[in-house]
């Protein structure tokens, strides 16, 4: 019988054998590949994906730094880094001897809005717009700004050709969606009808300009000065005259960084983990990723459980275990099953001779002996509760619950299974590597190291049979 034989894994133990595997090695190595994306839902190890991937990537002779907009610094903990910021940092520790190295960076959002208007203003409009109350609650906190930052940082990198590749860990976000839409919404936004609106008196000029403000939008201004108050309307009417010159700009680099995502050398990572709500949202961004015409490398899969004792099925642990538990189910011994007599009743005098079937009845003797031997029949006179604390009973408690273990693991590897069988049924297309599910968290290079290689080997690394 094949390894592969479905009657030898009944309950969808075997590993997902997916259409094409991922090849991250070659991903990595290829010197026409310089953005690498990492993007999926929340929590299902993009950071720890990307830092791996830059990790090996370094020890493999490129120049890579890795861009995290993770809030937790979990990056900087496995990097040995007391902290990160806006600027990259090279990452100690790192085999070097193929002549590569590993810097790490985390986006600070307000920092880079603020390098965006410095460098497209004058010291004096800059200054202006810096201490403007409405871009200080824009920068900081706007809907998307985090994204759309994350995607002009990526642009900043790129454009200095400092790097051979590029490692982002998008925004943790409740839609992988964000990520994508964010630029086109902001640059939208500071491109749109009402800043145009706002930007017509400061146009205009004098008097003539308070007038159109007055007669144009004196119902809305009311209407919004109640809600937000008068001073919050001259705060955004003097960001959007002191933005000016900028709000083109905003639009281009939007595009351009659109036109970066689409292009050859950037290659789309989705992570996810074996579990119906995040591949769900991994299918969805596949195809939104193949609307838009952009290069989608594979999926990463994390968090996958294996066990190196799949022939054994959740239903066969599951009887043993109850055996264990009540041995007045089955009776084993001698080599033999035969069913142990309830509590109560005689037992059976030929059972050691033979079965009960060979002896006439009218053999048997008509009065039970006065001092019966009943040593050998504990078991069945005694209920598992009143039966004595024995080694032997201590140690079949202990191979019952782990059999029970056993059981509960069987039947989680069966449903991600199930789980990763619709998702490349409906994506056959999509290449796929797995990472087995470890003990802890990964909180130094080793680990990260560790990570990196079971990446490249496509499929989680499983114990052998009897280790």
């Amino acid at each position: 019988m094949s390894p592969d034989d479905p009657a030898r894994h009944p309950e969808g133990a075997r590993r997902l054998t997916p259409a094409r595997v991922l090849d991250v090695d070659a991903l990595l190595e290829d010197p026409r590949n310089r953005i690498v994306v990492c993007c999926g839902s929340g929590g299902v190890g993009k950071t720890t994906t990307a830092a791996a991937l830059g990790l090996r990537a370094a020890e493999r002779g490129r120049k890579v730094v890795v861009l995290t907009i993770d809030p937790a610094r979990r990056l900087a903990q496995s990097m040995g880094i007391d902290s990160l910021d806006n600027t990259p940092r090279r990452v100690k520790g790192v085999d070097d001897a193929a002549g590569g190295e590993l810097h790490a960076m985390m986006l600070d959002m307000k920092r880079t809005f603020d390098e965006i208007v410095e460098s497209h203003a004058d010291p004096e409009r800059a200054a202006a717009i810096l201490g403007n109350p409405f871009y200080q609650s824009l920068s900081a906190g706007f809907a998307g700004t985090q994204e759309y930052m994350a995607m002009e940082k990526l642009g900043q990198l790129r454009a200095k050709d400092e790097w051979d590749l590029i490692v982002v860990d998008t925004p943790p976000s409740r839609s992988a969606l964000d990520f994508l839409d964010a630029p086109k919404r902001l640059g939208s936004f500071l491109d749109g009808k009402l800043i145009r609106v706002l930007l017509a008196p400061a146009k205009v000029g004098g008097r003539a300009g308070m007038k159109f403000l007055n007669v144009g939008m004196s119902m809305m201004t009311g209407v919004l000065g109640k809600v937000l108050g008068g001073q919050f309307l001259k705060d955004v009417q003097t960001f959007v005259a002191a933005m000016d010159s900028m709000f083109g700009g905003f639009r281009t680099r939007a595009d351009a960084t659109y036109k970066l995502l689409q292009a050859s050398g950037t290659a789309f990572l989705v992570v996810a983990a074996p579990e119906r709500d995040a591949l769900r949202e991994a299918a969805y961004f596949v195809e939104r990723l193949a609307a838009e015409d952009m290069p989608l490398a594979g999926l990463v899969l994390n968090r996958v459980h294996g066990s190196g004792a799949d022939r054994l099925s959740a239903e066969r642990a599951l009887a043993a275990a109850e055996n264990l538990e009540d041995p007045r189910i089955v009776d084993q011994d001698g080599g033999k099953a035969g069913v142990r007599t309830s509590p109560g009743n005689s037992p059976d005098p030929h059972g050691s001779s033979g079965s009960a079937d060979s002896v006439p009845d009218d053999a048997a003797p008509d009065t039970a002996p006065e001092a019966p031997d009943t040593s050998s029949e504990i078991s069945s006179e005694v209920t598992p509760a009143e039966a004595p604390d024995t080694p032997e009973r201590s140690v079949d408690a202990l191979a019952a619950g782990l059999l029970r273990l056993h059981a509960e693991r069987m039947h989680l590897l069966a449903r991600e299974q199930r789980t990763r069988d619709r998702f490349t049924a409906r994506h056959p297309e999509v290449a796929v590597t797995e990472v087995a599910a470890l003990p802890g968290d990964v909180h130094d290079l080793a680990g990260l190291r560790d990570i990196g290689a079971r990446l490249a080997t496509g499929r989680p690394e499983l114990p052998e049979p009897g280790a």
